[in-house]
């Protein structure tokens, strides 16, 4: 696996990006580009990542494709075409989003998120999105969410049916889908469903942990980093090494400094090191 994830901070360029990314021991992250970056750009984030031994990982467009806002869903799915094109012209085999929802809050939890019409909507935004851009290398994917299309793996591979795109793949966040204590308590069990449907469509993995308040009331879900949770990180870093390719980006997120970045990293490195799991 090529282990890493995001570089905290303004973005100042390529070599300062790629200088740093080296420093904290990343064999992947994050497309750092800013919005609308052109060709000239990404060439040169390519050269320096190269130079530094850093993959780029995933290329994001973060955008709601279902806004129910007229105006604001054509500007995000044109954003969503644009950034596919722009993983497509790099390399990059996973162009990430989430489906979207069906209210203001871009990635908000909505009843209609799981109406039939917005399944379909799902969909037919994929569809388009990759239509439009006809790549050949790069593959469009939504990450997980715990309260909208896709959120088990079962959902993923009925949207890969219906979808019915060589290039529609899967971005994998199994703690996003840890949305029940049920799901926490027989973690294992359900992280390796995950990756037992999933293995053969994942082009990037996020890693993170999962802990839940035994005694609040209602159910109580936090995200946190690798080892500061309940998932068990021997078992998760196994199946990766045994279902996924070797050069696989496992994208660590969600933290606030690269201090925090360094830990995580410490500490998964430390697990693969006790299993002799190869790590970039």
């Amino acid at each position: 696996m090529l282990l890493g994830g995001s570089v905290v901070g303004a973005y100042m360029g390529e070599q300062k990006w790629a200088e740093t990314a080296a420093a904290m021991g990343y064999a992947a992250s994050t497309c750092p580009l800013p919005r609308h970056a052109d060709r000239e750009e990404a060439m040169a984030l390519m050269r320096a990542a190269g130079e530094h031994g850093v993959v780029i990982g995933e290329v994001g467009v973060w955008k709601n494709t279902l806004s129910p806002d007229d105006r604001e869903r054509a500007d995000n799915m044109f954003f969503a075409k644009e950034q596919l094109a722009l993983a497509e012209y790099m390399g990059v085999a996973c162009c990430v989003n989430i489906a979207g929802a069906r209210g203001p809050q871009w990635d908000g939890a909505y009843a209609d998120n799981y109406a039939r019409d917005t399944y379909a909507l799902i969909v037919d935004s994929v569809r388009e999105i990759i239509d439009a851009v006809k790549p050949r290398r790069a593959f469009y994917t939504l990450e997980p969410m715990p309260w909208m299309h896709p959120d088990s793996p079962d959902d993923y591979l009925q949207m890969i049916k219906d979808v019915d795109r060589a290039q529609f793949a899967v971005h994998m966040d199994f703690v996003n889908m840890l949305s029940s204590p049920k799901r926490i308590l027989y973690s294992e069990n359900f992280i390796a469903d995950c990756f037992k449907k999933l293995a053969p469509f994942i082009k990037s993995v996020h890693i993170k942990d999962a802990a839940m308040d035994a005694h609040a009331m209602p159910a109580q879900i936090v995200e946190c980093a690798p080892g500061q949770g309940k998932l068990n990180y021997a078992h998760i870093l196994s199946l990766i090494d045994r279902l996924l390719p070797r050069d696989t980006p496992v994208l660590l997120e969600h933290m606030l400094t690269n201090e925090e970045y360094l830990r995580a990293m410490t500490y998964v490195k430390g697990i693969a090191g006790q299993l002799q799991i190869p790590v970039r």
